[in-house]
């Protein structure tokens, strides 16, 4: 084999090892970015829904059980909900949050405490005040829902973005392969003419 040959396969070889490599690295990228966006779909607003949902419902409770006078709501069930409460923070606090999103979350922490200040006197006189708190929170509640769904759609929205690059840079790498294909062969298989001696 003469050494312009070798040097023809090497090249060859070489050149498709390069194009397989680089679509791989861009591949990874556009994989990542998609894993990405589902996951933080998942861990940062599927969850923050749920534990939204979770602290809805104790507030409704807590509610029901003001609007009825609950004697029958003793201190320990309070306690037990209030503990309820600071671990769904807790479980809040740790998903992204957007500052929009993290400003009505501080409001939330601070009208939380109130309401807790307020239940701890339990009176007539603090009834009113308490259904007040017990509102502003649902309101902040459903804020910060909304923002879930908007957050949610914007994540929807960049994973149908990554998904389409990847389907356009795919059919640009089947094209690039088929014409490095076709390249290859020739370098192979082309032979110069010698020039023919007088």
């Amino acid at each position: 084999m003469k050494i312009l040959t070798k040097i023809r396969w090497i090249a060859s070889i070489l050149l498709v090892f390069i194009v397989v490599l680089l679509t791989n690295l861009i591949d990874r990228e556009n994989f990542n970015r998609l894993s990405y966006s589902v996951t933080t779909m998942y861990e940062d607003r599927i969850v923050a829904s749920d534990v939204l949902f979770e602290l809805s419902r104790i507030i409704q409770e807590k509610e029901i059980a003001i609007y009825t006078s609950d004697s029958l709501y003793p201190m320990e069930h309070k306690a037990k909900l209030d503990d309820q409460i600071d671990v769904l923070l807790d479980k809040y606090r740790q998903t992204k949050l957007t500052p929009k999103e993290n400003f009505i979350f501080q409001q939330v922490e601070e009208e939380l405490k109130t309401l807790q200040k307020l239940e701890s006197k339990a009176s007539k006189s603090t009834k009113e005040k308490t259904l007040k708190s017990i509102e502003t929170v649902d309101h902040h509640l459903v804020e910060l829902s909304k923002i879930q769904l908007q957050e949610g759609k914007r994540q929807v929205f960049a994973s149908e973005k990554v998904k389409n690059s990847i389907n356009l840079f795919t059919q640009g790498e089947i094209i690039f392969l088929v014409l490095m294909a076709i390249l290859v062969q020739v370098i192979i298989l082309y032979k110069p003419s010698r020039a023919k001696e007088n």
